[in-house]
Order: structure tokens, then C-alpha cells, then sequence
């Protein structure tokens, strides 16, 4: 097979790419991991990942111990209306009792080398084009892609192919590339507008919080010009260890305030508020205020079609009711992984289509009632009197906010569990998966 050629192509090395390029190795496939910029390199998200992000690293044989760098947290501390609540992840068969925080310019080069040294073939600065289609059938045979100065296997084919357009052909394909998703769009597949959107914005500060063994949600912003308003959103504060914090806010496209507000503006608004010895001021920022959409519960489908399948963001998968999205990046990622390596062992045309064709169902069955409970979650909660009512009622029950705290996190065991994990499960089970 020659260096252009695999058996899959992954086009992006974010956590779902990298995540489904390892698997793939792992299965004995020949994997080109195709990124567009170079690692390190930063993304804009809050950092904290859940026991379920932390099920994943596990499963990618990633040591995340605090000797390797990882700083480990106890559980979610919810703040509202000056009452504050701190909820210990649970104890769980199916995922660890704790949650971790590293930096997304870290965290995403070590699943890329971690899949490198499975065996993926990795090429940076390789931005994907477009699909390369079969005339006949429609299908995805390959993509086109300009290399960048560097481009090549961990930098192997050097500058002189620079600015070349080339092509990479692989019987399968799968999009990883995020929430903007080119190559899912070039091949006809567009968001769907009855899916819930939201966006973030996020910046480090240095204080002196930032060892916290909390993740820290805040879901009312006061205004610190209009101490009686509430800004809309939520927020977070998210401490790394290393003398700063990942702070940033959030706001869902029920919000009437959607599209309508100054983020940068609310940042300061709502820090400004915030107690003087956290030194949250503008001086403490070491780095502009950006943002990115968080694309949920499935808002690009199908999941797979003509030899291509989404993962992750492209295919609209962050968790509708608490805005993660690398658990489930990594997640899609391995069942994709999986799928694929199902249909790579069948000899017939009809045999391996049939396979593929099982991803879809697949997502549907794992996530889709879950989904569709977080999309009527989110228009609940898109009314700020019912999130009001929830906040004022809900912190003063600690048995009640630790069902809140599995159920937005979604963290249950699947088989058994405790009263609360089958109720959960048993709400997603009967729910209709749209």
C-alpha cells in the first residue's frame, strides 16, 4: 500500500479522531490520521473532563495518574442564588470516582501520539479539501489536501511539499473535524435547525484557586453593574494546577439572549462580581477571551453514508444537558473504530455495507433517548423562571441534586445500579430516540 493509501482515512486528530485512528490500529487496519495544524496546538473548551472522559483515556491505555501530570478532581461543586453544593462523582462499576482537568493543547497531542505509537500514520498540517467521490456510486474513495509547510508524517516529508494539493484514497473515511465539519458538508450533510446549539467562551486567569478539587458550575451569572440582574448562560471555574484557572460561560439557543449579547462583556460583568481575594480581574488574564459552538444531540445526521461516518462534533454529539464533549467524542470515536473493524472482516460488498450501516442504529441505541431527554431539558431550562424555580428548589435536596448530578453527567451503571442509575436508564430506554 502505498503512503497515500490506507485502509481508513480519519480526517482530524482531536480527541474523537485520535480516538478512532487508535482503535483502528488496534484492530490490525492501516490508519492515516489527517490534521490540519500542528501539534501543540490550542482548542477553545473548559479543560474538565468527566469520569466518562476518564473511562476513555483508560481504554486508550493513557496513565492518569498525578506523576503524569493529570490533576484529579472529587466531583462538582454547583453554585446559585449564594448557596453553593459540592457533589462527589459517583461510585460506579462502570467508570472511575474521579474527574481530571488538562489543557487541551496537552491533552490533544497526547491521544495524537498515543495513536501514532499504535500504529496510525499521522500527518500534520494537512488540511483536508473535500472528498474525493467514486462518478459511479457517490461514495467516498478519498479526500483532497493542502499540505503546509512541515506536512507529513511527524513532519517527515518536509517543506518541499508545501502548498501541494494531494490526494489520500481509503475505502472509508471518517469525519472528525469538528463542529465546522467541511467535509461532512461537501458531501451534503447539513445541521439540522431542531437540534439544540450552544456556544462558549473561555479564558485563563491566574489566582489562587487554581488547585481546586472541585470542578466548579455556576448556574446564575450576577451582574456586577446590576447586582439584582442575572446575566444569561451559566458559567465555570475549572482550576489547572498550574497557577491559573479555565473560566468561561455558556449560553443555549433557547435563550432568547442567544446571539444577542457581548460574551467578552459578560466575562467581565460576571467576574467583576466575584470575591476580591480570587483576584478574577483583567490584569490576571493571560489570553484573550475566545469562543466555539457546542453542537448537540445528534445535530448532523446520518451518521453514516457512501463509505463516510461522523464522530464527535461533526456529528453533533456534545451532551445536551451539561455541554460535554470529549467523553463522547471519545466514545463515538471507539464505537466507529469497532463498526469498521467488523466490516474490514467480511468479504462481500453487501456483507461490509451491512455493517457499516449498523453505526448509525448503533449511536441511536447508546444515545438517543438520552439525547432526546437533554433537548427537553434544554428548552426548559431556556425559560429563566423554570431555572430560577429549579435552583431555588433543587440545592436545598442534596438526594435530589445527586439524581440531578448523574443524570446531566449522564454517569450510571448500565446493569444494576442504585434506584437512581434505573430510573435514569429506564427514562432513556423508553424515551423515542428522534
Amino acid at each position: 500500500m502505498s503512503e497515500n493509501q490506507a485502509d481508513v482515512i480519519v480526517v482530524g486528530a482531536g480527541p474523537a479522531g485520535s480516538t478512532t485512528a487508535y482503535h483502528l490500529a488496534k484492530a490490525g487496519l492501516d490508519v492515516l490520521l489527517l490534521e490540519k495544524t500542528s501539534f501543540p496546538r490550542e482548542k477553545i473548551c473548559g479543560d474538565g473532563l468527566t469520569p466518562r472522559a476518564v473511562t476513555q483515556l483508560v481504554r486508550m491505555g493513557i496513565d492518569t495518574s498525578v506523576d503524569n501530570g493529570w490533576l484529579h478532581n472529587k466531583g462538582l461543586r454547583i453554585m446559585a442564588g449564594g448557596v453553593q453544593l459540592e457533589l462527589d462523582w459517583p461510585e460506579l462499576a462502570s467508570h472511575p470516582n474521579y474527574g481530571l482537568v488538562r489543557p487541551r493543547s496537552d491533552f490533544d497531542e497526547l491521544l495524537a501520539r498515543q495513536a501514532k505509537g499504535a500504529g496510525v500514520r499521522l500527518l500534520e498540517n494537512c488540511n483536508v479539501s473535500g472528498p474525493i467521490l467514486d462518478p459511479r456510486t457517490s461514495r467516498i474513495v478519498g479526500v483532497t489536501a493542502k499540505l503546509g509547510a512541515g506536512a507529513g508524517e511527524s513532519g517527515e516529508a518536509g517543506a518541499s511539499r508545501a502548498g501541494a494539493e494531494v490526494e489520500f484514497r481509503a475505502p472509508l473515511v471518517v469525519a472528525a473535524d469538528g463542529n465546522s465539519t467541511r467535509l461532512s458538508i461537501a458531501m451534503g450533510l447539513h445541521k439540522r435547525e431542531d437540534r439544540p446549539m450552544g456556544v462558549a467562551y473561555r479564558a485563563y486567569y491566574k489566582n489562587p484557586r487554581h488547585n481546586d478539587d472541585y470542578l466548579e458550575s455556576w448556574l446564575e451569572l450576577t451582574d456586577s453593574k446590576h447586582p439584582d440582574r442575572l446575566l444569561p448562560g451559566y458559567g465555570w471555574i475549572f482550576g489547572m494546577g498550574d497557577g491559573t484557572s479555565n473560566i468561561g460561560l455558556g449560553i443555549l439557543d433557547t435563550s432568547k439572549a442567544f446571539g444577542k449579547v457581548d460574551y467578552r462583556d459578560m466575562m467581565r460583568r460576571w467576574l467583576g462580581g466575584t470575591p476580591a481575594e480570587w483576584e478574577l480581574t483583567e490584569d490576571n488574564r493571560t489570553c484573550p477571551i475566545r469562543g466555539a459552538a457546542l453542537p448537540m444531540g445528534f445535530n448532523r445526521k446520518p451518521h453514516y453514508t457512501r463509505g463516510l461516518l461522523l464522530v464527535g462534533d461533526a456529528g453533533g454529539m456534545v451532551n445536551p444537558f451539561n455541554g460535554e464533549g470529549i467523553a463522547y467524542a471519545m466514545e463515538s470515536g471507539e464505537l466507529a473504530a469497532r463498526v469498521i473493524a467488523q466490516a474490514k472482516a467480511r468479504t462481500g460488498t453487501y456483507d461490509r455495507e451491512l455493517a457499516l450501516s449498523d453505526y448509525p442504529r448503533i449511536l441511536a441505541e447508546t444515545y438517543g433517548g438520552y439525547y432526546t431527554l437533554g433537548r427537553v431539558f434544554v428548552k426548559l431550562i431556556g425559560n429563566p423562571k423554570v431555572m430560577k424555580l429549579a435552583t431555588q428548589r433543587g440545592l436545598s435536596h442534596p438526594m435530589l441534586m445527586k439524581f440531578t448530578l448523574k443524570l446531566l453527567a449522564n454517569l450510571t451503571d448500565p446493569r444494576g445500579g442504585d434506584a437512581m442509575d434505573r430510573i435514569i436508564n429506564g427514562l432513556a430506554k423508553v424515551t423515542p430516540r428522534a
